[in-house]
């Protein structure tokens, strides 16, 4: 019996067979977009949730190592969560004590050579190039201050939405620790729950697939969490020495900027070249970019290497693309977990696409980011 049952017209034998399978792309491609915008559009209408959620699943893959390594040596699961809470706390709190006391320390000082900056400012472009008289000057300050007067009474007139978005931050504080707490206490168990969600036969590729996943995750938590420390202590130590101000906050600024990957660590490196230019001079200014580049090329080449071995890591362009992207869908937030859903989804991807999941090999393809780190091959003498 003929099992041919597509139905061909003289129309159809007339169009070429390239045009054939170029509509045929086109329409699968718009579906897979009219999808993937769908999803977009009801994770913006539940920002409010699922912001939370990711950055409650960002933080676990942060602590799910030292969690794992108290369980191993015998602490009860309670008394791991409560230590790696406790210490994430301790830490944050510290960091923020150091901020605040240091500018309470040099406020006086940073006040004084900012007024001294803006004057410089002032007379290089009287007696500069440019050669503005001082009653332009005038004009000029006087329409920035009348558009930041304008900005004051948007900020004003906006006072009740803020007030609602500083209920909103709060809110989704309380639920990221609350769902941080269930995945460290019972992460295993709510997979489980969720795995019965997909169907029978697709329940062991979609368990290899997200076990991948979340190795991902936990690889990229793990690396950038040292990025951000190694670039933090060498630029913070680096502007301490050259007699930076506010050295602490510039640390602080680099750590949280090197989690969004690259993009972080250029503009949280152009902070500090820049406040060692104002406050410094340019001399001190180019040997603030010498540190910059210098730690950052030691981590990336040096330190990294040795301590996480040589991890394909994310292409600087499919970071910029995906961070731009994440951006301009989700401002920060958008951002931030840009990069580690990419990789998720990618090797997600590779591992259902390769039939990994069928011999519970790695998956090998085309990954954006290494579930495993590649062991250096010796070479025999």
């Amino acid at each position: 019996m003929p099992t041919e049952r597509t139905v061909r017209t003289d129309t159809d034998a007339a169009v070429p067979y390239g045009l054939r399978v170029t509509a045929g792309y086109a329409w699968r491609l718009l579906l897979i977009a009219a999808a993937v915008g769908v999803i977009i559009w009801v994770v913006i209408q539940l920002k409010l949730l699922v912001i939370p959620l990711l950055i409650a699943i960002l933080v676990s893959a942060l602590l799910s190592p030292a969690v794992g390594w108290m369980l191993r040596h015998r602490v009860p699961r309670w008394l791991a969560i409560v230590i790696a809470m406790i210490g994430t706390l301790a830490i944050v709190a510290g960091l923020l004590w150091l901020v605040i006391w240091q500018v309470s320390r040099q406020w006086a000082m940073v006040r004084d050579s900012t007024a001294d900056s803006i004057e410089r400012l002032r007379q290089y472009l009287i007696d500069g190039p440019l050669h503005l008289s001082a009653a332009e000057i005038e004009a000029y300050i006087d329409q920035a201050m009348g558009f930041l007067q304008q900005q004051v009474d948007l900020l004003w007139s906006g006072a009740l939405a803020i007030g609602t978005t500083a209920g909103h931050v709060a809110t989704g504080a309380v639920l990221a620790l609350f769902i941080l707490i269930c995945l460290l206490a019972d992460g295993a168990g709510i997979w489980r729950w969720t795995l019965k969600i997909f169907p029978r036969n697709a329940r062991p590729a979609a368990a290899a697939a997200a076990g991948n996943g979340w190795n991902t995750v936990v690889n990229y938590a793990r690396t950038q969490l040292l990025v951000a420390t190694i670039d933090a202590i060498g630029i913070g130590l680096g502007a301490f020495f050259l007699g930076v101000p506010l050295a602490i906050p510039v640390a602080v600024l680099v750590f949280l900027g090197a989690f969004v990957p690259i993009v972080g660590a250029v503009v949280t490196g152009a902070v500090a070249v820049f406040l060692a230019l104002v406050y410094n001079g340019p001399w001190i200014a180019f040997w603030m970019l010498i540190v910059v580049l210098g730690v950052q090329q030691i981590e990336g080449h040096i330190l990294q290497p040795i301590l996480m071995g040589s991890a394909v890591k994310v292409h600087p362009l499919a970071v910029v693309l995906v961070v731009a992207g994440g951006t301009m869908i989700g401002g920060i937030p958008g951002a931030l977990f840009a990069v580690p859903l990419a990789a998720f989804v990618n090797v997600v991807a590779v591992t259902l696409s390769s039939g990994s999941w069928r011999t519970g090999d790695d998956p090998h393809g085309d990954l954006i980011w290494s579930t495993v780190p590649r062991e250096r091959r010796r070479r025999i003498q």
